[in-house]
């Protein structure tokens, strides 16, 4: 039996816990925490839906109860496809975050094997993701490779 199960609605807030975790480990990140209130309805929304295009994979924290030790999100995109990948459907992965008390136990590795599944079992052609240069081996060892595409963005 797996250790890694999806996510649900009453994992929310240790969901945005761990995202939290993941934030305050970026260098020159807003490690404010208001924003947890605002978002705690609509992450408990996406993880009811289990049928979008949203999904999380936990291990529940070993020496915590109603803690999480260990968390992958990923969502489903759509781009018009391409050579490798001709329908378009793309798996992107965020907020892969271990608590600090349960490190170097496999725990990320194994929620992003589940999601991997997943986002398979939806026909994604490529999945991507940013990586720290941390955490960059487990991706490696997992067959993700670095591209040349540069990220851009745009706040509102």
């Amino acid at each position: 039996m797996s250790l890694v199960r999806r996510a649900v609605p009453e994992d929310a807030e240790e969901l945005l816990r761990l995202r939290q975790v993941l934030i305050d480990s970026m260098s020159g990140a807003d490690t404010s925490t208001g924003w947890h209130a605002e978002s705690l309805a609509t992450v408990r929304g996406r993880l009811a839906d289990p049928d979008g295009g949203f999904a999380a994979f936990v291990v529940d924290h070993p020496e915590r109860a109603g803690a999480l030790a260990a968390l992958v999100v990923g969502t489903l995109e759509y781009r018009i496809g391409r050579p490798g990948n001709p329908h378009g459907r793309i798996g992107y992965v965020f907020s892969v975050a271990t608590d600090p008390g349960a490190r170097r136990r496999g725990y990320a590795r194994a929620c992003m094997e589940e999601l991997v599944v997943w986002f398979r079992g939806r026909g994604v052609g490529q999945i991507d993701l940013t990586a720290s240069a941390e955490a960059a081996p487990l991706y490696e060892s997992m067959g993700f490779v670095r591209t040349p595409d540069p990220l851009m963005r745009l706040r509102f």
